[in-house]
């Protein structure tokens, strides 16, 4: 299934490595409490000189440096990364919903920039850029041995200004060439509509500042349009993560007050931590003098619901999915979510430099690891009627280098595409079909939410079907069966062959 992604990117979103987090800010970095290894320090002392009198031109003290410290902080795992100048400013904007570039999230593979997905109504998505497309060249520059940072820096600029993209798509004979206009892009975190009487949709596209208040917001205009709601789609589908506030406030509209929404473990005291169900862990502000969630409708907390996931829903919309799924408070459908499970503590350095480093794993509230395995799906149903298409292909999070490893489970699930006879049957699939709206009239996950709200009969992933005949298989052999009715080993007669 050719080469395995590198790592990803989100451009404009400072992003350096990883699919956007669940994100703690401190305004410090902690103090070293073990000694310092003397002789490996000597020896960085060593290589440092060597560089500055023996290299074939001068480098400067701080370039040296900073790409030291950088590598160091990237060699530990996909979502730990030293933040410069740019990409902290860029980091702190992409939280508030906000940020300046083309508007997609990139991977690298066979040493170009691989398109994962455009971000909805960005320039990139706005200008037919399609999962899977290549990008090849940057103005005239080729990606051919460029990094994915250097690549990332390149496609970001200022607002209004263009760049030139060659694209290899695999169902086109020739690159393609478009040219984009970089914007500063205010994502619209939260999207909602009345699909039909009684039946609601809202998506959670990623997880900012604003969302849980944006959320009230579009909850109580539906409850306004139709005050008998009878069931609730949350649509988590390729929404990356985002702020921790914002996952404990979704989760808490939904939950009853109080209860464990997500819990911490790591190295530091201050990472084994409990989230509640409460005001002060979802508002922007401890100190905040309303409740955004107060205004909700009463019906909100035990309206029917289906969350649709799938194998971009990663993060922070897994802290949702796996809550919402151990209360059973909702039906969990579409396809196993990424399975990032670690948080993201940025500890500054400086007024505008700082390190995103990964300082503890997240579990549900029934204790389990979301780390490298994911939330799996009450109802797996594919992306349409034929299958999942290019989702089955995305990697996940135990397919990236250097990834932590689930703690709670060390026979972690990797969801393996190995046969090219399927690849290519998934390949042409993509070729025929237009990319997926969601919450459209063609959206067939959300059809089939719709079809459970509703009593109706919901059509289940193909390989969810295999997997069930499989099992039955197993079942059967245990109970000594050999799946005709006759005992396992015996003939009808009972005698043993």
């Amino acid at each position: 299934m050719g080469s395995k992604l590198k790592n990803f990117g989100l451009i404009g979103l400072g992003v350096i490595a990883g699919v956007a987090g669940s994100m703690q800010f401190e305004a410090s970095a902690q103090k070293a409490t073990a000694p310092l290894p003397l002789e490996e320090l000597r020896q960085l002392a060593d290589v440092f000189g060597l560089i500055k009198s023996d290299y074939v031109e001068s480098v400067e003290d701080k370039k040296l440096l900073t790409e030291a410290i950088s590598g160091m902080v990237a060699s530990l795992d996909p979502h730990s990364a030293y933040l410069d100048k740019k990409a902290f400013k860029e980091l702190r904007e992409g939280t508030q919903g906000k940020f300046v570039g083309l508007g997609i999230e990139v991977g690298m593979e066979d040493g170009y920039v691989k398109v994962i997905s455009p971000i909805e109504d960005s320039p990139a998505f706005k200008a037919g850029l399609k999962a899977g497309d290549l990008i090849t060249r940057l103005d005239s520059t080729p990606v051919k041995g460029m990094t994915l940072d250097e690549a990332v820096k390149r496609m970001r600029g200022e607002p209004n200004t263009k760049i030139t993209l060659t694209v290899a798509r695999k169902e086109e004979d020739k690159p393609i060439i478009v040219t984009i206009t970089r914007q500063e892009i205010r994502v619209q975190s939260v999207k909602s509509k009345v699909i039909e009487p009684g039946y609601a949709w809202v998506r959670v596209s990623q997880f900012q500042e604003p969302t849980v208040d944006d959320m009230a917001k579009k909850i109580t205009a539906i409850y306004q349009q139709d005050p008998n709601l009878k069931g609730l789609v949350l649509d988590l589908r390729n929404d990356p993560g985002g702020v921790l506030p914002g996952a404990i406030g979704v989760s808490a509209a939904f939950l009853p007050k109080d209860v464990p929404v997500v819990s911490t473990n790591g190295q530091l005291p201050d990472s084994k931590a409990t989230f509640y169900a409460r005001r002060e862990f979802y508002t922007s502000s401890r100190t905040a003098l309303t409740d955004p969630l107060a205004r909700l409708p009463e019906g909100i907390k035990k309206v029917p619901m289906v969350v649709l996931i799938n194998a971009g829903s990663a993060s922070a919309s897994e802290i949702v999915a796996g809550a919402l799924q151990d209360y059973k408070r909702a039906t969990i459908m579409g396809m196993q979510s990424f399975g990032k499970g670690s948080v993201q503590t940025i500890r500054q350095l400086s007024a505008d430099t700082a390190v995103k480093l990964t300082t503890a794993r997240y579990y549900t509230p029934n204790g389990r690891s979301i780390q490298a395995k994911g939330i799996v799906p009450d109802l797996l149903v594919d992306e349409t009627a034929e299958g999942d298409g290019i989702n089955s292909l995305r990697l996940r999070e135990a397919d990236l280098t250097k990834h932590l490893t689930n703690d709670k489970d060390k026979e972690e699930a990797h969801a393996k595409v190995d046969e090219l006879e399927e690849e290519q049957r998934l390949a042409a699939l993509e070729k025929r079909r237009k990319p997926l709206e969601f919450g459209g009239k063609d959206d067939f996950q959300l059809a089939q939410a719709l079809n459970h709200l509703k009593g109706m009969p919901v059509q289940l992933s193909k390989s969810a079907k295999v997997e069930s005949k499989k099992e039955n298989t197993i079942n059967e052999k245990k109970d000594g069966k050999d799946g005709n009715g006759n005992g396992n080993g015996k003939n009808g007669n009972g005698d043993k062959k």
